[in-house]
């Protein structure tokens, strides 16, 4: 098929990812930069606020990090081989079917060699297993069962080459949040975090993204890292859950200077993820911003 053949999608995240925030987007806009040069996400994830600044701004010079190899790796390969990509998803969709758990075990337990490989895997295993989770076991080994879907869509092929058209320009590479503060230093930057949520129960505790799990120790040092960036007059914004630790690192005196001190607004969640069904549904989050 032709490129001009190709159908145009509007770019969104191509992965589901538990925590989006594309539903979001309309609530945080009040409090998105108008005015910036330089963005930055260091929890990429699905990348929902990305793929609506780029949108927002044709010019925008994104830097898109994470600690995690297999997405960064995906997003890349999108970017840069996205019909390759295509072919081995469609490859992955001829062989999977609702009743298939071999196919589906024998590709989570592969070892692949190529880069291609590796981001098709991801992108297959994160449309067909549990509520598009990601969670790594000990060993780092992606350890999500098989999800219960009828027909997945496992190849969104216009979507993908919509996606690689606006990734075009941007810089992804693996990269520690804390680094931020090596790039990030005045007003023309803005930064967003959406790193794991600080858990309010023990049975929301999906901080086991990888095999690093993000403990209070972290959140303290995120805190920090956003108090830096403010005094720098780095545009700021959090996401993380309501709950009265996060509230309390993000109002503590000795923390921010006057000037400096963040804003805290709460927005309406919808989350479908718990193992307590009366527990899933609208939940209140929090969105801290630098003024």
């Amino acid at each position: 098929m032709s490129a001009a053949a190709h159908s145009f999608v509007l770019p969104r995240p191509f992965l589901k990812w538990a925590g989006g925030k594309t539903r979001l987007i309309g609530q945080y806009q009040p409090y998105l930069p108008e005015k910036f040069k330089n963005y930055y996400e260091p929890f990429l994830g699905g990348g929902a606020v990305f793929f609506y600044l780029a949108q927002q701004h044709p010019s925008l010079q994104a830097v898109l990090t994470d600690i995690n190899p297999e997405l960064i790796n995906a997003y890349c390969c999108v970017r840069d081989r996205v019909e390759e990509l295509i072919e081995l998803l469609l490859e992955h969709a001829c062989e999977h079917t609702k009743d298939n758990l071999d196919y589906y075990y024998s590709v989570r337990s592969r070892s692949y060699t190529t880069d291609t490989e590796k981001a098709a895997r991801l992108i297959y295993l994160n449309k067909t297993c549990y509520n598009g989770l990601y969670r790594e076991n000990s060993k780092g080994q992606f350890n999500v069962p098989m999800g219960r879907y009828k027909n997945p869509n496992i190849c969104q092929a216009d979507l993908l080459r919509s996606v690689s058209s606006l990734l075009a320009p941007a810089q992804i590479e693996v990269r520690k949040f804390d680094r931020i503060l090596d790039f990030a230093t005045s007003s023309e930057d803005f930064v967003y975090f959406d790193p794991p949520y600080y858990p309010i129960s023990a049975t929301s505790n999906f901080t086991a993204y990888s095999r690093d799990s993000f403990k209070e120790s972290e959140q303290l040092k995120l805190r920090n890292v956003f108090a830096e960036l403010a005094e720098r007059g780095v545009k700021v914004i959090l996401s993380n859950s309501n709950c009265d630790f996060i509230k309390e690192i993000y109002t503590d005196p000795q923390a921010f200077s006057r000037e400096r001190f963040p804003k805290i607004t709460e927005i309406s969640a919808s989350r479908g993820i718990n193992s307590n069904s009366c527990k899933r549904g609208n939940v209140k989050e929090l969105l801290i911003f630098s003024v």
